[in-house]
C-alpha cells in the first residue's frame, strides 16, 4: 500500500495494513476538509444521525485510521468492535472483490448459493456446544436479536421475554424494548413491543454481589414479575457492550442458564459485540462454559461487511415454518465471502491469543493508572474488550462530564476512543487485533494524558 501527496498537499491513502502505523497530526482536529464535509453533512444528513468523531475517514488498516486531511489517528474503537481482524484486511478485501465480480445478490430465499451454507456450517461448528445446530443469516445485529426472539416464541408457544438492566440489543422496535437505556436509543420512539420485562444485572462494581447472589436476585424478580410458564426467552450479553462493559460476577451466567434449562425457557446469549475472539475466547460464553440455546452474532463476523446470524439448537431453530425467517439482503453473498475470510483468521491466525495479549497490556496499564487516580473507579473487561469507569472520587457517583471531556481531548490528540454506559461515564477500548503493541501503548499514553489534563 502507498501514501502519496496530491497537488493540494493533502494525502491520498490506500487502506489496509500497509498504512504507516503511526499517529500523525498534520492539521488540528478536525482539519479544513473535515470541516467542509461537516457543512455539507448539515444540509444532507438527518440530524438524528450523529458521530462521536469530528473527522471524515478515507482509509484505515492495522491500528490506524486516516482522515481526509491526512491525519493518522490511533484507532481504539474498531468501528464498535467490527474491524476486529483489521480494517481493509487483505484476505477479506480479496474475498469481497472475487465475489463481487461473480454475483453481488440473488436473495438466498429466491436463488440460494454456497457461501451462505458454508457460513452456516462454520458457525454451527465454532459456536459453543457440540449439539446439532442450525444457523440463519441476517444483515444487522438488531435483526439477529429480533429473529432470535421470534424463533424462541415460536418454539415455546410463549410470549414473554426478559432482558437485563444496562442491556443494549438494537434500535428496531422490539430491540429498543429490550434495550435499557432511554437516551439516545429510546427517547421519543415509543410505544415499544409488549411482553418485554427487565431483571437486575450482575454489576460487581456497583452491587457487590457474588455471581450466585446476583443470579438469585434476578431469578426472584423473573419468577415474581413474569413467571416461567409464560416466558419464552431470557436474553443477555455475556459482557455488556453499550451498557458499560459490565462483566457479570463468576457464576451468574451459569446459574441463569441452569434456571432456563429447568423451566423450558430459551437461553439467548447476545455475542454481537463480545464474539469472535474479542474477549480472549472465541466467544465470551466460553469463559464459564456457558452453552446458549441460541447465540446472536454480528460485528466482527465479516471484517466490516454487514452480516449477522442466529445459531442454535436444531430443534429450536427449525421450529418456525418455511418462509418465516429471511430478508432481502440477509446473508448477502459478498458479506458471506468476507465472513469466510475473517473466520479463517479467527480459526488459524492466533487472534484469540492476540486478544489476551492486548488485554494484559491494557489492564496492567489501566490498573497502574487507577492506583494513582481515584477518579478511575473500576477497570474491567476481558481480552481486547476493556473499559474504565470514571467517578467522583468523593462519592463514587458516575462522572459523565469528565468522561466526555477525556474522550474529546484524546480525539484532539489523534486517538479514537468510545464512551458508553448507562450513566455515560465509561470509556471503552476495542482496538483491532491487528494493532501493534507500540501503537497501542502510545494510544494509552494519550488517553491517560487526556485524563490527567482533564
Amino acid at each position: 500500500m502507498s501514501v502519496t501527496d496530491d497537488q493540494a498537499g493533502q494525502q491520498t491513502t490506500l487502506g489496509g495494513p500497509g498504512l504507516p502505523q503511526e499517529r500523525r497530526l498534520v492539521t488540528s482536529i478536525p482539519g479544513p476538509r473535515s470541516l467542509e464535509l461537516a457543512d455539507r453533512r448539515k444540509a444532507a444528513v438527518a440530524s438524528g444521525v450523529s458521530s462521536s468523531m469530528p473527522v471524515y475517514a478515507v482509509a484505515a488498516g492495522g491500528g490506524v485510521l486516516v482522515d481526509v486531511d491526512g491525519n493518522s489517528l490511533i484507532d481504539l474503537g474498531s468501528g464498535i468492535a467490527v474491524t476486529t481482524v483489521g480494517n481493509a484486511d487483505p484476505a477479506v478485501a480479496a474475498a469481497v472483490a472475487a465475489q463481487a465480480v461473480q454475483l453481488t445478490h440473488t436473495c438466498f430465499t429466491i436463488t440460494p448459493y454456497e457461501g451462505y451454507v458454508e457460513v452456516a456450517e462454520r458457525l454451527n461448528r465454532l459456536t459453543p456446544g457440540d449439539h446439532a445446530k442450525r444457523s440463519a443469516l441476517f444483515s444487522s445485529g438488531a435483526e439477529a436479536v429480533e429473529n432470535a426472539i421470534k424463533i424462541a416464541r415460536h418454539h415455546t408457544g410463549r410470549t414473554a421475554v426478559v432482558a437485563f438492566d444496562h442491556a443494549y440489543h438494537g434500535r428496531t422496535n422490539l430491540t429498543m424494548a429490550l434495550t435499557a437505556k432511554s437516551m439516545p436509543y429510546k427517547a421519543g420512539f415509543g410505544p415499544f413491543a409488549s411482553e418485554v420485562y427487565r431483571a437486575p444485572m450482575s454489576y460487581p462494581y456497583r452491587d457487590g454481589l457474588s455471581g450466585p447472589e446476583a443470579a438469585k436476585r434476578a431469578i426472584t424478580v423473573i419468577e415474581k414479575q413474569v413467571g416461567a410458564a409464560d416466558l419464552a426467552a431470557v436474553i443477555i450479553e455475556p459482557v455488556q457492550g453499550e451498557g458499560g462493559f459490565v462483566v457479570p460476577a463468576e457464576g451468574f451466567l451459569p446459574a441463569l442458564q441452569a434456571w432456563c434449562n429447568a423451566n423450558g425457557v430459551v437461553f439467548v446469549v447476545d455475542e454481537i459485540q463480545s464474539g469472535f475472539a474479542r474477549t480472549g475466547d472465541l466467544f465470551a460464553s466460553e469463559h464459564e462454559g456457558v452453552v446458549p440455546d441460541l447465540i446472536t452474532t454480528a460485528k466482527g463476523i465479516a471484517g466490516g461487511m454487514p452480516l449477522s446470524a442466529v445459531t442454535g439448537r436444531a430443534e429450536i431453530m427449525d421450529a418456525p415454518h418455511a418462509g418465516g425467517l429471511g430478508g432481502t439482503y440477509a446473508g448477502n453473498p459478498v458479506a458471506c465471502a468476507a465472513a469466510l475470510a475473517a473466520l479463517d483468521h479467527f480459526e488459524h491466525d492466533g487472534l484469540v491469543e492476540r486478544a489476551r495479549e492486548i488485554g494484559t497490556l491494557l489492564v496492567d496499564r489501566l490498573h497502574a493508572a487507577q492506583a494513582a487516580d481515584p477518579r478511575i473507579g473500576d477497570v474491567r473487561g476481558r481480552g481486547a474488550m476493556v473499559a474504565i469507569e470514571l467517578v467522583d472520587p468523593a462519592t463514587g457517583e458516575p462522572d459523565a462530564a469528565l468522561t466526555a471531556a477525556v474522550a474529546r481531548r484524546a480525539a484532539d490528540e489523534g486517538v479514537i476512543v468510545l464512551t458508553c454506559g448507562t450513566y455515560g461515564n465509561v470509556i471503552r477500548l476495542l482496538p483491532p487485533l491487528a494493532i501493534g503493541d507500540d501503537l497501542l501503548s502510545e494510544g494509552l499514553d494519550v488517553l491517560l494524558g487526556a485524563l490527567s489534563a482533564s
